[in-house]
């Protein structure tokens, strides 16, 4: 089998005369999953594979090969980023870190490099290479759409310092304005809302029922039932609903962004006023 799982799956495609819609219909799975796969923006789920193995004629080999387990993320958020990789739309509120999937490396090494306890320089090199492996998702310029609720808290957390958080701020704003995502702030005024328990992820698929996911600290967990994640869908709209608009949103991360970025060259101004003196 080849290096690359979506290449070796298009081979065995085209050495069975079908086009992507045919193998499509045949495994009860959507031409465009089909063409995520084939060019690694995404991951079959064990059942997809079963059944492209099916179709193919491939025994197992698709099943077995599942490209998991590489990604240096805690055990209990591998599922959540299994399905990440696959959602045609996630929703994410933040409650104190930037959403993974729309950090900056350094930002994210600064969020991984001061866990507890401390990991490796190379532990920690695995883990910010995963984190921007999972924002690739925002390579393709439709698919999946994203919003991110951010509380207050989030932009006022100068996690890695002032340069750090302004890079950041701005690759948000950034990406906000190119219409890539969609950013509302949840100000520190409105008080106690409902999402203020944990971070939260919710995922919409082509061909599979929605699904949440919640995580705590050294804990996570995906619900599919529809009961909750139509409860935790409604908390999260109510919330929205209170959130500043979007227009609101980029002012107010701009202008924290602006006062990081002077407070970072103040900084590096009075660092280098003392090294003269010396």
């Amino acid at each position: 089998m080849g290096t690359n799982y979506g290449d070796w799956l298009k081979e065995q495609r085209e050495v069975a005369g079908l086009t992507q819609q045919q193998l499509a219909e045949a495994a009860v799975m959507t031409r465009t999953h089909i063409a995520h796969i084939e060019a690694g923006r995404r991951v079959p789920s064990r059942e997809d594979a079963r059944r492209l193995d099916n179709v193919l004629n491939t025994g197992n080999v698709l099943s077995r090969f599942l490209p998991q387990g590489e990604a240096a993320v805690a055990d209990y958020f591998e599922a959540a980023r299994l399905l990440e990789q696959q959602a045609v739309m996630i929703r994410e509120f933040a409650l104190s870190f930037v959403p993974g999937i729309l950090q900056t490396e350094r930002y994210a090494r600064a969020v991984l490099s001061t866990s507890f306890p401390p990991v490796s320089e190379e532990e920690c090199d695995r883990l910010v290479v995963t984190r921007l492996e999972r924002a690739k998702v925002l390579d393709d310029p439709v698919t999946p759409v994203v919003w991110a609720l951010l509380d207050e808290a989030v932009l006022r957390r100068r996690i890695g310092g002032p340069g750090v958080m302004a890079e950041q701020l701005n690759h948000l704003v950034r990406l906000a304005e190119t219409g890539r995502i969609q950013v509302h702030v949840l100000p520190f005024a409105l008080g106690v809302h409902p999402l203020l328990s944990n971070m939260l992820t919710l995922m919409w698929f082509e061909d599979q029922p929605p699904v949440a996911y919640g995580e705590g600290l050294w804990m996570g967990r995906v619900h599919d039932s529809p009961s909750i994640v139509r409860e935790i869908q409604h908390r999260y709209d109510f919330a929205l609903g209170n959130a500043l608009p979007l227009k609101e949103s980029l002012a107010l991360l701009r202008a924290t962004a602006r006062d990081c970025e002077r407070h970072d060259r103040s900084s590096h101004t009075e660092h280098g006023s003392a090294g003269g003196v010396a």
